[in-house]
């Protein structure tokens, strides 16, 4: 009997794990240029403050997702290299991104009609 593999790890599952860390890159950065230009568009100091708040929940976001998404990868990995059935994604993770991009464009709107109005 030969010692075959399943797959070639360097395969689907690291092109998947690229695939969430550029996602997870692109909305650090942007929730990094939220961080320094949302304060300054904001007429009052309090409305700078609470501008902050979308800027560091992306940022801690982008964070989460780098590190489920390293889970992932580690955990399919192990699964393909041990012969077993890797699992589905992670609905959890698909959730929670939708959730965070439908938000944001909640975020934005609100932003662009409280700054017009005041």
């Amino acid at each position: 009997m030969s010692d075959r593999r399943l797959f070639d790890p360097g395969l689907q599952p690291e092109r998947t794990e690229l695939a969430w860390r550029r996602t997870s890159l692109a909305i650090g950065v942007g929730s990094l240029l939220a961080l320094r230009v949302l304060p300054s568009i904001a007429p009052t100091a309090a409305l700078q403050q609470i501008l902050l708040a979308p800027g560091i929940v992306g940022v801690v976001f982008a964070m989460l997702l780098w590190g489920r998404a390293r889970a992932r990868h580690r955990r399919v990995s192990r699964a393909l290299l041990d012969d077993r059935a890797a699992d589905l994604p992670d609905a959890r993770l698909l959730m929670a991104l939708t959730v965070f991009v439908v938000g944001c464009g909640v975020v934005s709107a609100v932003i662009l009609v409280v700054v017009s109005t005041v």
